[in-house]
């Protein structure tokens, strides 16, 4: 009886770890692993005795850290995290600003047809990043934009958008179009969660919707917002899919615009695996530092407002 008891309290205290296992697993094989190789391959560099020719001319050494070395004194790699830090400039305070904008309009109660606002707003996170990237690249294209052609009509000045400084708002525009309606989605989602009471007694005191909003609503939202900043800035450092689908439209977008594309490029048209590999785990490492140190501002900062 006691042994049927300790085995039915083992089934019962095992079953959590049993429910994570699928997960844990797909983590490993998918995740854990494949960082953890490319960490290994960081380390590393192809070694090529004599012409290179033969099965064993060239071997794979143990390189330290050379490759993260090279990485740093890349210019290459520099002026496109400094394009990346650009571009961020842009699209993080724009599509959050507006994401904030739209949430605040639709959870107002004069708002109308507040459903179908929002699939329009949200609509345009569910199209492809490569699909939206071609629409809006032939979209800035002279020779085939209906803009182009009623600025002509117009007698109006066509600008380039895809050449110089105008480049970094043509591809912001992207971002933020399709970005937008998530984080709106999310901040919106918190405001609902609001207690009603709350915004009965702003009323009672005499609060008008904008000191309501401005007061109660952005700050009870707050956590949303870092959630949001928080995304915004790991799909800015990783930024591929809007200058490469862009590259073939425009000469202004090299080959390594961004850092994701010199790693690319280092990879699949250099064949050197190993300094791209350590350039990735870069990326990587300071998109965890600077999202860490934002995290940790937040909360030290929520710690002290609560303190006060």
């Amino acid at each position: 009886m006691t042994s049927t008891r300790s085995r039915k309290a083992y089934g019962v205290k095992g079953a959590p770890y049993a429910f994570l296992l699928p997960a844990t697993l797909l983590f490993a094989l998918f995740l854990a692993l494949p960082i953890g190789y490319a960490v290994w391959l960081s380390f590393r560099k192809a070694h090529v005795s004599g012409l290179g020719l033969g099965s064993g001319a060239r071997s794979e050494v143990w390189a330290g850290f050379e490759n993260y070395t090279e990485a740093f004194h890349d210019s290459e790699l520099l002026h496109g995290a400094l394009r990346v830090l650009g571009y961020g400039c842009v699209v993080v305070p724009v599509m959050l600003g507006l994401a904030l904008l739209f949430a605040l309009m639709l959870d107002s109660d004069k708002v109308r047809l507040a459903p179908f606002t929002r699939l329009a707003i949200f609509l345009p996170y569910a199209i492809p990043g490569v699909v939206a990237a071609l629409m809006w690249g032939f979209l800035y294209l002279p020779d085939v934009s209906p803009f182009y052609f009623v600025l002509d009509r117009l007698g109006l000045p066509q600008p380039d958008l895809l050449d110089g400084g105008p480049l970094y708002l043509a591809l912001s525009n992207i971002a933020v179009w399709g970005g937008t309606g998530f984080n709106m989605i999310v901040i919106y989602t918190s405001l609902r969660a609001i207690p009603a009471e709350v915004y009965e007694a702003a009323r009672l005191d005499g609060a008008t919707p904008l000191q309501t909003a401005l007061r109660i609503k952005i700050p009870m939202v707050a956590p949303s917002l870092v959630l949001t900043f928080f995304f915004s800035i790991i799909a800015t450092l990783q930024v591929f899919n809007e200058p490469t689908t862009l590259k073939p439209l425009t000469n202004s977008v090299n080959t390594s615009w961004s850092p994701l594309m010199k790693v690319y490029q280092d990879a699949f048209r250099r064949g050197d695996i190993y300094a791209a590999a350590a350039e990735a785990t870069l990326i990587a490492l300071a998109t965890l530092v600077l999202s860490f140190g934002f995290l940790r501002a937040a909360n030290r900062r929520d710690k002290q407002e609560a303190a006060g």
